[in-house]
């Protein structure tokens, strides 16, 4: 009889091991890979761009490298700095400073009426100040600037060079002086040729002066006045070479006390005409003139009201049809910078006879101060004047 042998228990233990052990790697294999599963494969940016593809590395913006070190700028740069561009001129500001009160009624009122005439005619945002100091002039001229304003007009000779210092800091702005030669990129005189009607009112008293004398009283000894004097003295001249003219300069354009004084001065010297240019000084030779019944001249606005018994005509100026057509430029970007010169050929300049004291001048005199405005107009007679 043939036994069957049975396994030891030592072998079934070694068989269960065994397959303990497949078991265990088998979990293990399929516990790694599926944690590699979970985890995300790493992947390439893709930028799209209209030549070749970048890495990653090439998408990366780099960062700015600090440039060189800049110092802060003084109160005194920041002060000079420029302003800022002007937008537009849909809006125009226009600015005026003036070296004296605007209710003189000759010069400064002139300038005025000229402001406010933009206002009207180009809807113009306008200011005034008065100013009477180099410095002003200058700090006028900047603070307008920085503020924006398109047009700033300084009214006389003396305002020139504060124009000039400031121009180039502010290129956006134009500087316009109602005098003078100076001109930058920003900046442009106005000439009046108000020569041009003082020759008449000499060449008038010329013709009707008893002593053959006249006095002119000046406020600034500066050349827009004296070549006005220049002229009036030349006209007279023209028509009587031995005529004299008795010149004064009371050093202020509002002092009307000392005008009338310089006027009374001249007065016992002989004269028995008066002219003057000292703005609202020029109120006092009015006053020595009605003092003394003897007649005047009024200059720059028509003051033949003023004193209707004594002014016997007037050289004016249209200082608001000038300053509408600077300020129309400016405002359509037109302007070009250059000395303007506006005279009667312009219709700018006029000589006004003062229609309540016409019936004193000889129909003689009117017949030929009428020839010599024609002559004028057409270029035919020039009129002496200053250079500046």
């Amino acid at each position: 009889m043939t036994s069957l042998r049975t396994p030891s228990l030592i072998t079934v233990l070694d068989t269960i091991l065994v397959a303990t052990i497949v078991a265990l790697a088998v979990a293990l294999a399929v516990f790694v890979a599926s944690c590699t599963e979970s985890q995300p494969a790493p992947t390439t940016a893709k930028v799209k761009s209209t030549g070749s593809q970048q890495t990653p590395a090439q998408a990366q913006p780099k960062s700015a490298e600090p440039g060189p070190a800049t110092a802060m700028p003084s109160s005194a740069e920041l002060e000079s700095q420029p302003a800022m561009p002007l937008p537009t001129l849909a809006v125009l500001k226009v600015a005026l400073l003036s070296p004296g009160p605007v209710s003189d009624a000759g010069w400064n009122a002139l300038a005025y009426e000229g402001l406010l005439a933009i206002r009207d005619e180009l809807g113009a945002e306008v200011s005034q100040v008065e100013t009477k100091t180099p410095a002003e002039f200058e700090e006028g001229f900047r603070d307008y600037a920085r503020r924006g304003y398109a047009l700033v007009f300084g009214h006389g000779f003396e305002f020139q060079e504060a124009a000039a210092a400031v121009a180039a800091d502010f290129p956006q702005t134009t500087f316009i002086t109602t005098s003078g030669n100076t001109v930058r990129k920003n900046v442009a005189p106005l000439r009046f040729m108000l020569e041009e009607a003082t020759y008449l009112a000499g060449m008038m008293a010329g013709q009707m002066s008893d002593s053959g004398i006249a006095g002119a009283v000046g406020g600034m000894a500066i050349p827009s006045v004296e070549s006005t004097l220049l002229a009036f003295e030349a006209g007279a001249r023209s028509v009587n070479p031995d005529f004299r003219v008795i010149r004064s300069y009371i050093g202020s354009w509002d002092d009307v006390g000392a005008a009338k004084e310089a006027a009374n001065a001249q007065i016992q010297q002989g004269a028995d005409f008066l002219i003057h240019n000292a703005d609202a000084a020029g109120l006092g030779v009015f006053q020595a003139a009605q003092a003394n019944h003897i007649l005047a001249f009024g200059t720059n606005k028509n003051q033949n009201d003023i004193a209707p018994d004594t002014v016997l005509a007037s050289a004016v100026i249209n200082v608001p049809r000038a300053f509408v057509e600077v300020a129309r430029q400016v405002k359509t970007r037109t302007f070009k910078a250059k000395i303007v010169k506006l005279g009667m050929a312009d219709g700018i300049v006029t000589f006004e006879i003062n229609p309540a004291l016409a019936s004193r001048i000889p129909a003689s005199v009117n017949a030929r101060i009428e020839a010599t405005r024609k002559l004028i107009i057409a270029g035919k007679v020039r009129v002496p004047s200053a250079e500046f």
